[in-house]
């Protein structure tokens, strides 16, 4: 898989669930193009068969959906605790 491809994809996943890069000090094109290049720098490492690659790649996003549940339940916790103060 090429990261332009995989940018593609990505874009056409966001237009149903958009990711709030509002204040952070990067631009969100490079974030992309970044995470894109990680991804398929992961599947190239792969030499597995395509059951054992699928498997793989199910346990990161897995992780990963994981990690951003976490995140938004952190960002909810303190956004309670600074309305109570």
């Amino acid at each position: 898989m090429k990261p332009e491809i995989l940018l593609e994809l990505l874009e056409e996943i966001e237009k149903e669930d958009p990711i709030d890069f509002s204040g952070l000090p990067f631009d969100e094109t490079d974030l992309r193009q970044l995470a894109c290049l990680n991804v398929v720098e992961l599947l190239n490492s792969l030499d597995s068969d395509a059951q054992s690659r699928e498997n793989i790649m199910a346990a990161t996003v897995t992780r990963l959906v994981l990690e951003n549940m976490v995140l938004h339940a952190r960002v909810s916790i303190l956004l309670q605790d600074q309305e109570i103060s």
